[in-house]
């Protein structure tokens, strides 16, 4: 989005007639040069006052000796792209509460002193650092609604911020602050669509029924594909009949919505083809949130590894194209696997699993106590021990004073291979023996984990850019049975996400389930900053 025209309003206030060019804008008449010496001290003493709050404005404004941004009568251009954007700012999901622009322009136009013009320059400042924060990385905190959000937001510093718009075309700069991935762009069309969609009345009336297939009739099925026309799935059509062209749609819909693409409409496919309009808009609106989490600033990394927990697919991204991807299981709903970044430094091929203590505890060291076999072995300060030697009636569960170490083979739990990105959380990506659990549709197994279907094929993939022999160096060190680290030569940056909303790249919007509860959280956070669908705002 550019802001290439600019507002009526914003042009009005730049053609206020000028008497001297420190006005910026507002007719003002100086005196001589003590005068105005004076003035410029008043000025430069609001300045000084106003921005002290902020540590890196208060920088700017210093290494500036306390100049004007925005209240110069060269600053015309400046202030009409700070007003556009803010006038668009609803465009982007944002709480435009913050930015009052009536407010703005107020008090740009009472400032008929030097010292209220110092003040309007940094109250300016101040309304495009909130903006520029909350469209480039996002106006929520997340980490502080939900403990495992962990992502850690790309935060410009307001004294770079500032330099880097009093040395660019502002149009430009303040347009290029949203992500500019093209996945974000496209959430923003869908919320636009949604909002005219809302306008007309939305989907329709909802299907009352508990499941539907084809062949079946009635008002139901009319419905049901009404809805489906609504949501651009299905041609315009007067059917009444549950037909293949119905059941091809719902085939499409169900693809998009992580449900079992089987045809048929059951319950889990009518409760999300009577999602409403405005649910739907929430979605994206949060989507939309997400993505400034990440925002690079336009800088998209060559090679990436996506992990989205309520997609349970993983995917390897290079320059923003997906060529690789695999079903995944993520933590069960009572063992949320976190949302954070970090970066893969290395594999193990033939793991050992060193038990977390908190899964000894539940699901090994009672038996051990109780003198039952093990497959684990136990050690002492890295040692391995015989428990049959140890008098086991002197500890409890929590004072067990051993360490449990499952060694490499086909019953690890980690399976052969482990891709690490060595993090406080304890989590990483691995094989698992488990391998039926790949055909749930909802695969929230693990202890935080994350299980992949296709790990070989992982690991060869991010080998092939190694060796000329990815297959072959891989399986030779697996034939060994040897525990083995395999480092990579570069680094590969990894996003654990948590997207219930995006749109592909045919422009296909896809929704996935809260599948721990996080949106609802979110979203009652986004609502109480005034962030509501147009048309339903009281």
């Amino acid at each position: 989005m550019t802001f290439a025209t600019r507002p009526l309003f914003a042009l009005a206030l730049a053609a206020l007639p000028l008497a001297a060019p420190v006005a910026g804008g507002l007719t003002v008449t100086l005196g001589a040069a003590p005068a105005q010496a004076q003035a410029f001290s008043a000025q430069r003493q609001a300045i000084a006052e106003a921005s002290s709050e902020i540590e890196g404005l208060a920088a700017f404004y210093r290494e500036r000796d306390f100049q004007p941004v925005w209240t110069s009568s060269e600053a015309i251009d400046r202030r009409n792209a700070l007003i556009a954007a803010l006038q668009e700012a609803g465009n982007h999901g944002l709480p435009t509460d913050r930015y009052d622009i009536d407010a703005l322009i107020e008090t740009f136009r009472a400032a008929d002193n030097p010292y209220a013009r110092g003040q309007a320059d940094v109250m300016a400042s101040r309304m495009f650092l909130q903006y520029a924060s909350d469209v480039h990385s996002g106006f929520l905190e997340p980490g502080d609604i939900i403990s495992d959000i962990f992502q850690e937001l790309p935060r410009p510093d307001p004294n770079e911020l500032m330099t880097e718009l009093v040395e660019s075309n502002p149009y430009s700069f303040i347009a290029h602050l949203a992500p500019q991935d093209p996945g974000y762009t496209r959430l923003m069309r869908v919320k636009l669509r949604l909002e005219q969609l809302a306008r007309e009345g939305g989907y329709g009336p909802t299907v009352q029924a508990g499941s539907l297939r084809p062949g079946d009739t009635g008002a139901a099925v009319i419905a049901l594909r009404d809805r489906l026309m609504a949501m651009g799935y299905l041609d315009r059509s007067v059917t009444a009949t549950y037909d293949a062209l119905l059941q091809s749609a719902v085939v499409e819909f169900q693809m998009d919505n992580g449900i079992t693409p089987d045809g048929v409409a059951g319950g889990d496919t009518i409760r999300a083809v009577n999602r409403s309009v405005e649910d739907h808009w929430n979605e994206v609106v949060l989507g939309m949130e997400r993505h400034r989490w990440l925002n690079t600033g336009g800088d998209v990394p060559e090679r990436m590894i996506f992990v989205n927990l309520t997609d349970f697919h993983v995917r390897v991204i290079d320059d923003g194209e997906t060529t690789f991807v695999t079903r995944s299981v993520v933590g069960a709903r009572d063992r949320q696997t976190p949302e954070f970044s970090d970066e893969m430094e290395h594999m193990v091929i033939n793991p050992s699993w060193y038990v977390p203590r908190s899964i000894a505890m539940r699901s090994y060291i009672p038996n051990i106590l109780a003198g039952g076999s093990t497959y684990m072995q136990v050690l002492s300060n890295g040692r391995v021990i015989n428990p049959a030697a140890v008098d086991m009636s002197r500890y409890s569960v929590s004072s067990f004073p051993f360490d449990l170490r499952q060694p490499p083979g086909p019953r690890n739990a980690l399976g052969r291979v482990k891709f690490m990105f060595p993090n406080r959380h304890a989590i990483y990506l691995h094989d698992t023996p488990e391998q039926y659990l790949m055909e749930r549709e909802v695969r929230t197994f693990s202890s935080g984990c994350i299980r992949l279907d296709d790990p070989f094929d992982f690991a060869y993939h991010l080998l092939a850019r190694q060796t000329d022999d990815p297959e072959g160096l891989f399986n030779r060190i697996l034939n060994t049975g040897q525990e083995t680290q395999v480092d990579l030569e570069e680094h590969i940056p990894v996003h654990l996400v948590y997207w219930t909303s995006w749109v592909d790249d045919d422009g296909t919007l896809n929704f996935r389930d809260d599948v721990y509860g996080r949106n609802a959280r979110l979203s009652q956070a986004i609502r109480s900053l005034g962030v509501v669908m147009p048309d339903t705002a009281s």
